[in-house]
């Protein structure tokens, strides 16, 4: 393995440097053969690096590094087959399955997967210099067709075949040509990250830079700010070249420009739709089109979208399945944070329903999807297959709804052998620890102070929750302080300690905090999740001091693998983008310097 290789990648942006011990390092996920289940071990091949290696066999999916065998300490980026792993970054795509020689350094992050084939590219601008060859990955559908994506630096390259002079390439033109046998090197002119690929019948070539701008905002009349302050937008995680944003547009002009200045902007085409041209016209909005927008812009293809955020007096859930039938409308509420965000709480019984605006027919939506689904205008009518309580979820804009099942309990108690009795309850309730109901809030339950010891595997400690006495209806998890329980989980593991208890029943979320506090972690005015399902973004708003500050927040999926991590200094609301992870339910756990909470969170497309 070309074990020198990642002292000569030392150009790269070193963004990870972890502070914990590492005593082993992983492989892991879809792309590699135990799964995202099992992992397969690195070799540690340079201490003073940090430096592991393993010859493993990747299908065409995604992969992480991890440390110590757990999730706590992982790895990510989006860069193939070279880039710098940063914590709890994205999964890293595999481009072409085959047998792979990995390189990856605990120390920097930075990794590299070495793939043999017959033709490659070196020079000056490529990471390994002159001296080696980085091979590229060969087409699928055309043998002569070869492809990579590299960062380069200004400096010179040429293709070659089978680490060897003997057949060459090269031409004098960038950032397209045709390369001959013993041609001119190729110049490189600018540093950045291009798409490169090669033709060995025909010696045509063509280098694609990707841009990664630090920022792109609109600006114009038509915006709040005017020609004098832009707008900016928000990347968009799992598409580098793709920006998003909410704005309000009046009558007037406006215009996409990327770092803040005009060296580079985009205009043209015919709004609210169109493809821009750079340097561009001014994008027109007439008097008729002005209102809020969910837009996005494209930096490849240069495509951008806005999608009016209707101004609706009322949102609305109609039909037989509802209280008022077809002839009466149940009123949803709009999110104060968000005016595209609706919803409700009914009581709902086997039938058929529909949103609509303005209690009128004019616009209205519906899906064939539940509980969850993207509904569309005079979409088909929405099938509730059950009677019963659920709380609903509308998004206005986009479409996407939810309908969130609920069930409410007459008791709810704390048991367990770590618990304040010291055993499982038997046939009767009189080792039940009862929490109190919320007479604002029937899923809400407090207990003041409880105290616990610590869990001990073999002699089955460990608390639960359960309803009504009874193991019917229990939930677990092993999480501690904070966690979201699941129906007939496992035992949650607590420290000794004395604790105030916050749980909900209808998520299982559990937080066991501070007796001396006076605030209610899970209720639902101290933090509020929206929207919830989502799509893109998760907006979290903080309304107690016990959660504010610095904050990290952890997003895991349902496996327990960490697939985003951020911190944020909160001040009323932070934003978490999820709109490059799949379809499912996930675990939030916001942690400050005095308390770890966790919600339910579910994301569709």
């Amino acid at each position: 393995m070309k074990l020198r290789l990642l002292t000569i990648l030392s150009f790269l942006v070193m963004t990870f440097i972890t502070q914990a011990q590492v005593n082993s390092v992983a492989i892991i996920g879809s792309g590699t053969p135990g799964g995202w289940d099992t992992e397969t071990p690195m070799v540690l091949v340079d201490d003073s690096l940090q430096l592991y290696g393993v010859t493993i066999n990747l299908t065409a999916n995604e992969v992480k590094f991890r440390a110590n065998g757990s999730w706590d300490i992982n790895w990510g980026d989006t860069g193939f087959p070279i880039g710098t792993g940063v914590q709890g970054g994205p999964n890293i795509p595999i481009a072409v399955a085959g047998e792979y020689n990995v390189l990856f350094s605990a120390l920097t992050g930075v990794y590299y997967f070495v793939y043999e084939s017959p033709i490659g590219i070196l020079g000056d601008a490529t990471p390994t210099g002159w001296d080696e060859d980085i091979n590229l990955f060969p087409s699928a559908t055309d043998t002569n067709a070869y492809f990579i994506t590299l960062p380069l630096v200004q400096g010179k390259a040429k293709f070659r075949q089978d680490d060897a002079w003997t057949i060459n390439w090269g031409a004098a033109d960038f950032p397209s040509g045709i390369g001959t046998q013993g041609g001119a090197d190729i110049p490189i002119p600018n540093a950045g990250k291009y798409e490169i690929t090669f033709n060995k019948a025909t010696g045509a070539y063509k280098f694609t830079e990707l841009v990664d701008f630090r920022s792109i905002g609109i600006i114009g009349s038509a915006t709040p700010k005017g020609w004098d302050q832009e707008t900016a937008l928000t990347k968009d995680g799992g598409n580098a070249d793709l920006w998003k944003g909410i704005i309000n547009l009046k009558e007037g002009e406006f215009k996409f420009r990327a770092d803040s200045a005009w060296a580079l902007n985009w205009g043209g085409g015919t709004f609210p739709s169109d493809t821009a041209t750079v340097n561009g016209d001014n994008i027109k909005v007439s008097a008729d089109q002005a209102g809020d927008y969910l837009y996005s812009f494209n930096t490849k293809t240069l495509i951008y979208s806005f999608l009016k955020i209707g101004n609706y007096k009322a949102v609305s859930i109609i039909g037989n399945a509802t209280p008022g039938g077809w002839d009466k409308d149940s009123d949803l509420t709009q999110d104060p944070s968000d005016k595209s965000i609706w919803r409700g709480r009914l009581d709902l019984v086997q039938g058929e329903c529909k949103f609509r605006a303005d209690n009128d027919w004019a616009v209205n939506w519906g899906g064939d999807g539940f509980p969850a689904g993207v509904a569309t205008q005079d979409g088909p009518n929405i099938q509730i297959p059950a009677d019963g309580d659920y709380k609903i979820t509308f998004n206005s804009t986009t479409g996407d709804y939810n309908f969130e099942s609920v069930v409410e309990f007459d008791k709810i108690s704390l048991v367990g052998k770590s618990g304040p009795f010291g055993e499982w309850p038997g046939s009767d309730d009189s080792k039940d620890a009862y929490l109190v109901k919320d007479p604002a809030d029937a899923n809400h339950w407090t207990l003041a102070s409880v105290v616990l010891t610590d869990f001990a595997a073999a002699t089955d400690g460990g608390v639960k929750f359960r309803a009504e006495a009874a193991w019917a209806v229990n939930w677990g998890a092993k999480d501690f302080p904070s966690g979201v329980g699941v129906a007939n989980g496992p035992n949650i593991e607590p420290k000794a300690g004395t604790y105030k208890i916050d749980f909900r029943s209808d998520t299982g979320e559990y937080a066991f905090g501070d007796p001396t506090s006076t605030y209610n972690l899970l209720s639902d005015d101290a933090i509020k999740i929206f929207p919830n399902p989502a799509k893109d973004i998760i907006n979290i708003e903080i309304n107690t001091e016990a959660i504010s500050g610095q904050l990290d927040i952890t997003l895991f999926n349902a496996q327990g693998q960490i697939v985003r991590q951020q911190s944020s200094n909160v001040n009323g609301i932070a934003r978490i983008n999820v709109s490059d992870l799949i379809s499912g339910n996930y675990t939030m756990r916001l942690t400050n310097a005095k308390n770890i909470i966790s919600k339910n969170i579910v994301i569709i497309k």
